[in-house]
Order: C-alpha cells, then sequence, then structure tokens
C-alpha cells in the first residue's frame, strides 16, 4: 500500500510517500480502507518532535511510528474473528492518536477504539477531521465544567479547535466570544458565536465584558494577559504549554488561592467520544470547517501549510476521491 512514511524526525520535506507492507489485523482488530485523513497540529509535533519530550513517548533518536496521522474516515475491508461491532462494508471514522498510521491506503483499529460508523448525509472528506480538533474542544469545556449560561471567550476561533469549540459551546447553552481577524467574522458568526471580536483593530485582551471561562485555542496569548478578562472565579485553559511551561505548572498553584485559575485540559479518547460526534454530525450541531484538500501524494504540501499557522479550520487529505 502507499503511505506517508519518516524515518527521522524534522521538517515536512523528511516525510515520503513509498510502498510499505498492508498492516495486520489481530482477532479483535477491523482493516479500514483509509478514503481521507487529515494534516494537523498534532501530526506536525510527532514529526518534528516539538517539544522535545515527545521523544520519550514516540523514540529518542528516531520515531518507533513510521506513519503517523491521527483523523481518518473510510471503509471496513476486513474483520477479525472476535469483531462483532463492525462488518465488511461499514463506512466508519475515527481518532487513532498514539498508534497513528492513517497517512495511509490501510489501517488496522481495534474494535473497541476510538470508532464508530460514520453519520449518514456526510463523505469521507466532510467527517475525517470530526475528531481531533474537537475532542481538544471538548477537553477544554468538560475541565473548565462549562453550563448552560456561561460566558466563554475563545481565541483562535477559526482554527480546528477553536472552529469546534465555538459550535461545541453553543451546544452546550454557553454564551460565546468569539476572537478572529477581519477575513473571517462571517464564518465565525456562521458558527453561532454570539459575538465577534477582531482581533487586528483591538486587543481582546482589554474587552469590556468578563468571561467564565477564556480558551486560547491558539495556544498564543497567556494567563497574565487573559487574568483581567476573567470573573473572580473565572477558568483560563490555552491548548499549549505556554512560552516557559507555566500552562501546566500554573494549574498547580492557582488553586492554591481563592479566584481565578488556570486548568491544563487532558483530552480523552474512546469510542465513546467519536460516537457523540457522530451524533452531533448527523443532527448538524457540528460540523469541521474545512481550508483544503490535498491527495496523498502531495501531503508534504500540506504539512508545510498547516506549519504556516494560518489555516481556517481542517486540512484534508484525500486517499480516495469522493
Amino acid at each position: 500500500m502507499k503511505a506517508a512514511v519518516h524515518d527521522r524526525y524534522g521538517p515536512p520535506e523528511v516525510v515520503r510517500v513509498v510502498e510499505v507492507d498492508d498492516p495486520s489485523i489481530g482477532d479483535q482488530d477491523v482493516l479500514v480502507r483509509v478514503h481521507a485523513t487529515t494534516v494537523n497540529r498534532t501530526d506536525c509535533g510527532y514529526r518534528s518532535a516539538k517539544p522535545f519530550f515527545i521523544r520519550l513517548i514516540t523514540g529518542l533518536a528516531k520515531p518507533r511510528r513510521r506513519v503517523l496521522g491521527t483523523e481518518y474516515a473510510g471503509v471496513v475491508e476486513a474483520a477479525g474473528a472476535g469483531v462483532t461491532a463492525f462488518t465488511v462494508g461499514d463506512r466508519v471514522f475515527g481518532y487513532n492518536e498514539g498508534a497513528f498510521g492513517t497517512h495511509a491506503e490501510y489501517l488496522s483499529v481495534p474494535q473497541g477504539g476510538a470508532i464508530a460508523t460514520m453519520p449518514t448525509g456526510v463523505t469521507f472528506e466532510e467527517v475525517a477531521p470530526g475528531t481531533e480538533g474537537a475532542h481538544y474542544a471538548l477537553s477544554f469545556i468538560e475541565t473548565a465544567g462549562v453550563r448552560a449560561g456561561y460566558d466563554v471567550l475563545v481565541y483562535g476561533a477559526t482554527g480546528a479547535i477553536g472552529s469546534a469549540a465555538v459550535q461545541l459551546l453553543k451546544h452546550r447553552g454557553a454564551t460565546v466570544t468569539a476572537v478572529c481577524e477581519t477575513a473571517h467574522l462571517e464564518l465565525v458568526k456562521g458558527l453561532g458565536a454570539d459575538r465577534v471580536v477582531d482581533y487586528t483593530t483591538r486587543d481582546f485582551t482589554k474587552d469590556e465584558q468578563s468571561y467564565d471561562a477564556v480558551f486560547d485555542a491558539v495556544g498564543k496569548s497567556t494567563f497574565g494577559r487573559c487574568r483581567r478578562l476573567l470573573k473572580p472565579r473565572g477558568v483560563y485553559l490555552s491548548s499549549d504549554l505556554g512560552p516557559w511551561w507555566q500552562n501546566i505548572l500554573l494549574p498547580l498553584v492557582t488553586p492554591l488561592f481563592r479566584g481565578r485559575k488556570v486548568k491544563f485540559p487532558l483530552p480523552k479518547q474512546g469510542q465513546d467520544m467519536v460516537q457523540s460526534f457522530r451524533d452531533l454530525i448527523e443532527t448538524g450541531e457540528f460540523r469541521p470547517v474545512i481550508d483544503r484538500r490535498y491527495p496523498l501524494d502531495q501531503i508534504v504540501d500540506a504539512y508545510r501549510y498547516v506549519e504556516t499557522g494560518r489555516k481556517i479550520g481542517n486540512v484534508v487529505i484525500t486517499i480516495v476521491p469522493d
């Protein structure tokens, strides 16, 4: 099968598309013929080994997993003898961080993993980006304890995480203020934001409103800058460790004092997570935003584009055209 592989850490150019052996499946696994996948920030971090501690997971000297890719949508091609949850021909999608392997024509997945049947009425390309950004956004929401009536600000509302967060917050009944640039104001309003702040014309940290939670979905701000935006018991969360990795230290310190806190979300992966996104996509309450599509042979260009930091929503890799 064709797959995008990397045998060393580095820039996008370390990735090449070559022929590799098809994956094998065990009694509890399904073999998925991948129709669409994505390139996202998670893939970029693992490929470049930045931050460096990622190597403790992926291999110190070189990557243990040659084929990256976390998200996928495709068709079950074969099933192990013990598989009861899926049958050959099922249209499925899911998330495979850790095992990876979605940047390839075939993927082996345990039937109990983060996999579910696809929602009706959508294509493989439309549903493939339905888990990565969304599961980080959901982790923000659950860690902050957001419920109906909360006022929440999302900084970076056009990325994969931010665009999902706006939609999932509205589903929870929150009032959402979204921060983005001028060109994307209407897009973000269309996602359900109650109010939009254009960061190119005003400093969002000087906003006159206060919030129960502030989500930095792009990791480009800090608790120090956003603290004044929070209500007395408000919560700040970021998708990044912060300039001095303070976002994993401050959650240990700020709870010692009554008042505003920093929390660091630890996303959960599992079948329940994927099934919940399937239901939200099927009912129209969540739709992954897609910026660009590339064929597998142009995956290096996709990596380059993602690393510009200018993508809107998600970048899809088409392996079998819809």
